[in-house]
């Protein structure tokens, strides 16, 4: 079992329509990482919706004749998922649709409501039919909900927000409007852009906007609701500083890509820090640094530059497979595992080889690529991995659902390396994660935001990681720890019901 990826969001607005479709399919091809179990993408031409979403890659679903057949608009959203609530089926893609007396509208979220399931409960007593099992289409009845009694689209979503809690990335499309909402904490990132010819794009890394040719502007604040209706950006801030700052660490070690800026910190460099964190932290004679491809080789090259250890290719990755935890079972998961990496042997053959990856969760992946290595005639193989232990489950967009899932919940570092096949094993300590951040926030805000971003990076929790969501690494969670965590929640079998 690996870590599993959270979904990632994409809106873009203009005055005059446009090919929108083309424009949220190279921003969602950007967000890929995010999420590959579906995707989908809704046009709005002059308040008409016309979509197209399913199961697979963006460039699995969206053929060039795919493309050709939605419309051209004047704004889109799209989104790719990973579910961290509800299983992996049509029904569950998005964005949702929604048709309603006050308008239509389209919704793409990022995160995970951690109080899901009492909402859907009082929903449902209420008269609400779902007919998806994800969190998605609970946020789209409240907002709907809320509607009624608001005297516009942005309105209904600020009061919406009082009834959320956990993390929420939104990009919610009207008939007229294009809105965009972080939640309170800002678990989860949100940015926009400009391209030259006037729109306007949202999404959940800067790395989206590149692609499109738009130039970034800012990331959204926690709680910021953002209106564009073509023309304008309109900025609500009622919700902002209710609720203490609280960016998922694990954004930096591997959600997003390398050459995306979240809140200020390039994730590339904090991943060369987290290396260079973990050399110092966990050393290690070898005559060779090699890194898990592709969120492990940042840190790999961080290690490799403070320890003075060679860096080299050791693994590659098959560039036509999706990633492992796509797999329905731990078999499949094997054999995915088998041609999705190989070795290079000429690079590792007879020697000592530090492997860094990003994490391990059950530590069935990395047993595999230390075999993959043991094959290929690595001497000795030290696993170095750049976040720290996983203790506790998530609930805010990562599918970590229960303890029995993590291996260094029922065994030591040195128990770990033994099953995994490693000669030693060291984490990142959880002392380094304010560190990573504080030093990367500094060095990308230049001379002049150096001590304000050192400042906030200061906690008082006890390892200096204030202002970012660790808690699965601490089990200091920011909101209240849901009853049922469960990723099928709304799909138990009759057997498995409470009478």
């Amino acid at each position: 079992m690996s870590i599993h990826e959270e979904c990632g969001v994409f809106g873009i607005i203009n005055k005059n329509p446009f090919d929108a479709a083309g424009a949220a399919y190279y921003g969602l091809y950007a967000l890929q990482h995010r999420g590959q179990e579906s995707c989908g993408i809704v046009v709005n031409d002059d308040g008409v919706f016309s979509s197209y979403k399913d199961l697979g890659l963006v460039s699995e679903v969206f053929s060039a004749d795919t493309l050709a057949r939605l419309p051209e608009g004047n704004m889109a959203v799209g989104h790719v998922r990973y579910g961290t609530t509800g299983g992996n089926s049509r029904n569950n893609c998005q964005p949702i649709e929604v048709n309603h007396q006050k308008g239509k509208m389209a919704l793409a979220h990022n995160g995970n409501i951690s109080n899901a399931a009492r909402l859907r409960n009082e929903l449902e007593l209420a008269g609400a039919i779902f007919h998806t099992t994800s969190d998605t289409e609970i946020i789209a009845y409240i907002v709907t909900r809320q509607r009624l009694r608001a005297a516009s689209i942005e309105d209904a979503v600020s009061l919406a927000m009082d009834y959320l809690e956990g993390a929420y990335s939104l990009v919610l499309m009207s008939a007229q409007k294009l809105i965009c909402v972080r939640d309170p904490h800002g678990f989860r990132p949100l940015c926009y852009g400009k391209t030259a010819d006037g729109c306007y794009a949202a999404a959940s890394e800067s790395c989206a906007l590149k692609a499109i040719g738009a130039e970034f502007i800012r990331d959204l604040e926690p709680g910021e609701i953002l209106v564009f209706d073509g023309e304008r950006v309109i900025s609500r801030k009622e919700h902002c500083g209710k609720k203490e700052k609280k960016l998922c660490i694990f954004e930096y070690i591997y959600f997003a890509r390398p050459d995306s800026v979240i809140d200020g910190t390039s994730v590339h460099k904090a991943r060369l820090r987290a290396g260079e964190i973990l050399a110092g932290a966990c050393p290690a004679q070898a005559d060779i640094v090699v890194g898990v491809p592709d969120s492990g080789l940042d840190a790999a090259l961080g290690f490799g530059r403070a320890s003075g250890i060679p860096y080299g290719i050791g693994l590659i990755k098959n560039r036509y497979i999706g990633r492992t935890f796509i797999s329905p079972g731990q078999s499949a998961r094997l054999d995915q595992v088998r041609i999705k990496l190989s070795a290079v042997e000429e690079s590792i053959r007879g020697k000592r080889v530090v492997l860094v990856d990003d994490s391990i969760v059950r530590g069935t992946t990395s047993g595999r690529i230390v075999r993959l290595l043991r094959e290929a005639g690595a001497r000795e193989i030290h696993m170095r991995i750049s976040s720290p232990p996983f203790l506790h489950p998530c609930y805010y967009g990562t599918d970590i659902d229960s303890p029995e899932h993590l291996i260094a919940c029922s065994h030591s570092v040195e128990e770990t390396a033994q099953i995994i096949g490693a000669d030693s094993l060291g984490y990142l300590p959880v002392s380094g994660l304010g560190e990573l951040i504080r030093e990367t926030e500094a060095s990308v805000s230049g001379a002049g935001g150096g001590k304000e971003s050192a400042d906030r990076g200061r906690g008082v929790d006890g390892h200096d990681c204030a202002g970012y969501c660790c808690a699965c690494f601490d089990g200091n969670y920011p909101t209240a720890v849901p009853s049922d965590t469960r990723k099928d929640r709304f799909e138990r079998k009759l057997s498995e019901k409470k009478l």
